[in-house]
């Protein structure tokens, strides 16, 4: 079978019709390779190439370190870890044979923690999609520093600053893929879902996606500047180099992700509280989005409270035991004490005593339990239904509920299982390190997957529109 080729702005790129019968474009640059002088800066265009490229393997992804998670496989999520190369900012894209024309876009935005990930890691296979008449496109944008710390001479908010790149793209390209781009759905996981919640609320999106799913994310995941500025003088402390985009463009890759991974360690970020006692990272990043440019002149919750979005149809969700993945593989849900329990989100919340004996803390309920359902609720639910609640238009929200039988259940319904759901990709993970066991339930799967593509086509998933948590989509 002839390998498709399909032209770009840029150039005409080859793919591959798959087993399955789908045209499959992998690593297809949405903007110049971020290096040299374009380093910390916003991203340009792609520089043209004038033979056919070659696109059926995955491209170099972002720089980034691998941390694994105690006895779970989370590669077919996260991704196999970094594959180095300069031209990393591109586009994944699946379409049906092509010859269609019209199909409704899905562009997925990873998650990662705003650290990891890639687009291009097992389980976002857009097979599904495309048999089900809709083009599939993944990004992949800038992480850690290079992505999300703002430093003097350069630009802010560069990961999000990708990502509108690579929705301008698609609106200049997708129409060579058979796709509608007056018929764009943004959606995204984790800080994926953070990314596309901010874009809901940016000024500089309207026009680039029709509507949007935000998956175990919102948009009060963000940071001001006087914490984003501490952040880059320890950053810059560790590199022994002065906060600046001259001087951070004389530092290699290797030396940025050392110095990422030493504010990782325990000990290693300066307090990143806010002015209310808030870290809104609750310790799973130092790096958010941060408000106060061009991308998000005001908090993106508050925009999209006064209307930011409001043409822009939306589901929004989370998993119902999300921080599980988080403190069961550690042992630390058996193992954390009252006390212990109090002081690891005090880093994190004004009145972690108060909100814990809220939870049941002192009760005969085990310190880790009330640890996990604080959590979920303070860094996943009640964002995610602050932000269903807050949106004008027209609203969705879920809740997945399946358990991971992994780890004698105790993972429940974790942050993240959602996703071989969500694409109908259950195949991708495998073995006895598996979120998903030997018998994750099939027509879920195609449940889940259907309700997005429906979504994306019509802007109803198929259930009853948000109005309260009586009318939650509940998927087990």
């Amino acid at each position: 079978m002839t390998d498709p080729v399909v032209p770009t702005t840029s150039g005409a790129v080859r793919g591959q019709v798959t087993p399955a019968g789908v045209a499959r474009f992998r690593g297809i640059p949405y903007a110049a390779a971020p290096d040299g002088d374009l380093r910390f800066s916003e991203p340009v265009p792609a520089p043209p190439w004038e033979d056919v490229r070659d696109t059926q393997r995955p491209g170099p992804t972002a720089p980034q370190r691998r941390h694994d998670v105690p006895g779970i496989d989370l590669s077919p999520i996260s991704g196999a870890g970094w594959r180095p190369g300069p031209e990393y900012l591109t586009v994944d894209v699946w379409t049906p044979q092509l010859g269609a024309a019209g199909l409704p876009v899905l562009v997925f935005v990873h998650g990662g923690a705003f650290l990891g990930g890639t687009g291009s890691a097992a389980v976002y296979d857009g097979t599904a999609f495309a048999r089900a008449g809709a083009v599939l496109v993944t990004v992949q944008y800038r992480l850690g520093i290079d992505g999300f710390l703002p430093v003097d001479g350069g630009a802010t908010n560069l990961g999000l600053r990708d990502q509108l790149a690579a929705l301008r793209w698609i609106q200049e390209n997708i129409t060579a893929f058979g796709g509608d781009p007056g018929n764009v759905t943004l959606f995204g996981a984790a800080s994926g879902a953070v990314s596309v919640a901010c874009l809901l609320g940016s000024p500089l999106s309207p026009g680039l996606f029709h509507r949007a799913i935000v998956q175990s994310g919102h948009p009060d995941m963000v940071r001001d500047g006087v914490q984003a500025r501490r952040l880059a003088k320890v950053v810059a402390d560790e590199l022994k180099a002065e906060p600046t985009a001259e001087a951070f463009r004389k530092v290699s890759t290797e030396q940025l992700l050392d110095a990422q991974d030493a504010v990782l360690r325990p000990g290693g970020a300066p307090d990143l509280r806010d002015a209310l006692g808030y870290d809104r990272g609750y310790g799973l990043s130092p790096f958010l989005p941060v408000v106060g440019d061009d991308v998000l002149p005001q908090h993106p919750g508050k925009a999209i409270r006064a209307g930011a979005g409001a043409d822009v149809d939306l589901i929004a969700g989370s998993c119902s035991e999300e921080m599980r993945l988080f403190l069961v593989p550690s042992g630390a849900l058996e193992a954390v004490t009252d006390d212990q329990a109090i002081a690891s989100l005090a880093v994190s919340h004004p009145d972690p005593a108060g909100i814990l004996h809220a939870y049941g803390l002192g009760t005969d309920r085990t310190a880790g339990e009330v640890l996990v359902e604080a959590l979920t609720d303070l860094v996943f639910r009640d964002g995610v239904r602050d932000l269903a609640a807050n949106h004008t238009g027209r609203t969705y929200r879920y809740e997945f509920e399946w358990g991971s039988p992994l780890l004698e259940g105790r993972l429940g319904a974790c942050h993240g299982l959602e996703l071989p759901f969500v694409f109908d990709a259950l195949g991708a993970l495998s073995g006895p390190r598996s979120l998903l066991g030997e018998h994750a339930p099939r027509e879920l799967a195609r449940d889940l997957n259907s309700a997005w593509h429906r979504f994306a086509a019509t802007g109803a998933p198929g259930w009853a529109e948000y109005t309260d948590d009586e009318s939650l989509y509940h998927a087990y």
